[in-house]
This record gives C-alpha cells, sequence and structure tokens, in this order.
C-alpha cells in the first residue's frame, strides 16, 4: 500500500510532467504544422514561450481563475459558524493549516478544494450543503476535501484544468493557422509537407479528447482515496456516508459549474450523472458511482 509521503511526491511528480507534457505537446504540434506552412523553429519558439507562460500562470494562479470561474466569495465566520469550526479543528487534526474558506451563493449541494500547495489551499461549498448537512455530514465533507489539500490533489487537479482549457484553445489556434496560414512553394517537399500537416492536425484534433480523459481518470482516482482519509480524519465513515446518499438525492445542477470545473467537486455538478455502462461510457465519468463510494466507505 503506498504511504502518505510516497503519495504526496508521486503527486508532486505528476503535476510537473503534465505541464511537461503540455509544453511538449505544443512544440511538436507547432512544429509539424510550421513546417508545413513554411515557418522555421522560430514558430516553435513563439508556441514554447506561450505554453511556457502558461504553465506558470496555471501553477501560480489557478486556484484564483478558478475561483472566479465558480463565482465563489470569501465565508464569513459569523454566518457560517459550522463550516469555520470543523473546517479549524479538522485542520488541526490532519496536521495542515487552515485552508482559505469561500462559499458559492446556490442552493444546490456540492463543495472542492483548490491551490497550489497546503500553505495556499481553499475550499469551497455552496450555501445549499452548508443548510442541509448536520454537523457530523459536514465533518465528512470538509474531511474529503482535506485529504484533496494534505496529498496535494489540489496542485495536480488545478494545474489539469487550466492546462486543459489552454490546450483546447491553442489546438483551435493552431487548426486555424493550419487553413489560413501562408504556404510553402508546392514544389518543395511537398509529399513531406503534406504529412508534416497530417501529424499536427491529428494532434491539434485529438488533444483536446486525450486531455480530457486524463483529467477524469485523475480526478476518478483521488475520489475513493479522499473518501477513506475522511473516514481516518474524523473517525466516522459514517459522516461521510450519509453525506453522500443526501448529495446524490440532489437532482439541482450547480450554476456555477461547467465542464471545465465539474470534476473537482465532492460530486459532479453538472447532474447529468447517471451511471455509465461499459467501459467506454465510464471513460468520461468525472467521479465514481456515488453508490460504490458509499459501499467502500461502509466495508
Amino acid at each position: 500500500m503506498t504511504n502518505y509521503y510516497e503519495l504526496v511526491d508521486a503527486n508532486k511528480l505528476k503535476s510537473n510532467l503534465v505541464i511537461l507534457g503540455f509544453v511538449t505537446f505544443i512544440a511538436l504540434a507547432a512544429y509539424f504544422i510550421g513546417y508545413s506552412l513554411g515557418y522555421g523553429w522560430g514558430f516553435v519558439g513563439y508556441a514554447l514561450i506561450i505554453s511556457g507562460i502558461a504553465g506558470l500562470t496555471s501553477y501560480y494562479y489557478s486556484d484564483k481563475i478558478i475561483l472566479t470561474l465558480s463565482s465563489a466569495k470569501p465565508a464569513k465566520r459569523s454566518e457560517h459558524f459550522n463550516y469555520y469550526t470543523v473546517t479549524e479543528n479538522l485542520s488541526k487534526v490532519a496536521g495542515i493549516p487552515m485552508p482559505a474558506l469561500y462559499v458559492i451563493d446556490d442552493t444546490a449541494m456540492n463543495a472542492f478544494a483548490t491551490g497550489r500547495d497546503p500553505s495556499h489551499a481553499v475550499i469551497v461549498a455552496t450555501t445549499g450543503i452548508l443548510a442541509k448537512l448536520n454537523r457530523t455530514e459536514l465533518e465528512g465533507v470538509i474531511g474529503h476535501e482535506l485529504s484533496h489539500v494534505k496529498n496535494y490533489d489540489i496542485r495536480l487537479m488545478g494545474i489539469v484544468t487550466i492546462l486543459i482549457g489552454i490546450i483546447t484553445l491553442m489546438a483551435d489556434y493552431l487548426l486555424r493557422f493550419s487553413f489560413y496560414g501562408r504556404r510553402r512553394d508546392r514544389d518543395e517537399s511537398g509529399q513531406l509537407q503534406a504529412l508534416f500537416m497530417v501529424i499536427g492536425l491529428v494532434l491539434a484534433l485529438l488533444s483536446p479528447l486525450i486531455a480530457q480523459l486524463i483529467k477524469l481518470a485523475i480526478s476518478r482516482r483521488r475520489e475513493f482515496l479522499a473518501d477513506a482519509y475522511s473516514a481516518q480524519l474524523t473517525k466516522y465513515p459514517e459522516g461521510l456516508a450519509h453525506a453522500l446518499e443526501k448529495l446524490s438525492h440532489d437532482r439541482e445542477p450547480l450554476e456555477a459549474a461547467n465542464k471545465a470545473t465539474a470534476h473537482l467537486y465532492i460530486v459532479n455538478p453538472l447532474k447529468n450523472h447517471h451511471d455509465a455502462v461499459g467501459w467506454f461510457a465510464g471513460l468520461f465519468n468525472t467521479h465514481p458511482p456515488i453508490g460504490e463510494r458509499v459501499r467502500a466507505l461502509r466495508s
């Protein structure tokens, strides 16, 4: 079994690999399309600069971008006393700084964590989940989110969220550039140009889908782990199990959520979550089925 320190190291490594993979993809796609259009390595250089800036931005500002996308506002201790005190107490038990607390004004029930490390972490909850869960159930949910903080899932998932959006935009740009950019003389290495163009277009077309599948796979695996850590932290698995059952009965979609941020939440906020059948359909689920998570907690 993987211990906590190995998990943290693995998540830090994966965060770096995600950024490296993103920069590599942009360079490859730019090279193949740029070559076919008659541009040299300078085209790749511009693409690398843009992707490098995007990678650094996602590392340092992913939490702020995600909070803005989610329309989250700072929570007030006087208004959300249980939210504050539960997080404060469990943070001490977990041995990490207390995250900043934010609230989304929506009656849908949900929550997520973001940030680049435990010292710069944020937990976000909807007003709906704060109103409808009792303190014990809320402890289970906050314990789940603190697992994402302590295990550096927040860094990995924040980076993945921002870079996938950028990959989609960059792929669209490369496709447009390939159709409207200037072309080389047709007599010069015509077949090689055509081959490079095809490779570049395939990379640009497939990259958003591949990136999405990677994001979803990473997200699903970590939900089970965070559930288990919450049970260990609170010493009461039934708290989170009851909370998940309530969340499963909530059919209201969260208006602030979108496909780019859906995987961050404790349950799918889009509410199009009839459990998919078959391995292929399951590839596109942002979360494991709630029934499986509850059974795992109670076992």
